[in-house]
């Protein structure tokens, strides 16, 4: 057993006896990780940090039935895809739900926000360009995005994004494969001002 592994099962050990300390071990090793691999699917920094907590909640009352068939980064890699893409369905059905009753004269509030993609350091172009990419990632269908998003935001190998998914590793380089043709396909250089 490698010495990650190792550690990893003693954590678990520890979570599954109700250790606050393991507890605050775990979340301070993984939640800048699974924060960002959220925001990488969400792109709101408020809705991620929602959802990344949620996941740590759910890994305080579900550890128990962790069973070691997966390794605890993919364990809680799983468990935050899968959350921020069900927040994802849920947030678009309410803005569907809010859309229809706006239409029929029961609703005025604002539909839709943009998302904020200021940065610091970015200029115009960049940050249209960024945009462009991250409303692009967001059509991609939910297993090409959580591959993209884990292998370019995460830097998961393959056989990592495949344990996420539950699948194998040639499925894992099809999924990248469509989803890095769909990106080139769609995506055109910005035209430059002259």
């Amino acid at each position: 057993m490698s010495t990650i592994a190792s550690a990893d099962a003693e954590l678990v050990a520890q979570l599954q006896r109700g250790s606050e300390v393991a507890f605050r071990a775990l979340v301070e090793q993984y939640q800048n990780r699974i924060y960002r691999t959220v925001l990488a699917l969400l792109g709101s920094p408020e809705e991620a940090e929602d959802v990344a907590q949620d996941v740590f909640v759910e890994v305080y009352q579900t550890i128990g039935r962790f069973r070691g068939e997966s390794t605890l980064a993919t364990w809680l890699y799983r468990l935050a895809t899968s959350r921020a893409l069900k927040h994802r369905r849920q947030a678009r059905a309410r803005k569907r739900f809010a859309y229809f009753t706006s239409l029929l004269g029961f609703d005025n509030r604002v539909l839709y926000e943009p998302m904020d993609n200021e940065h610091p350091q970015a200029q115009m172009e960049g940050r249209q360009q960024v945009e462009i990419l991250r409303a692009r990632i967001a059509q991609l269908p939910d297993q090409q995005q959580v591959a993209f998003t884990l292998r370019h935001e995460q830097e998961l190998s393959y056989e990592q994004i495949a344990a996420v998914l539950n699948t194998t590793v040639p499925a894992v380089e099809s999924l990248l494969f469509r989803a890095r043709k769909t990106l080139r396909n769609h995506l055109q250089p910005i035209p430059r001002h002259a």
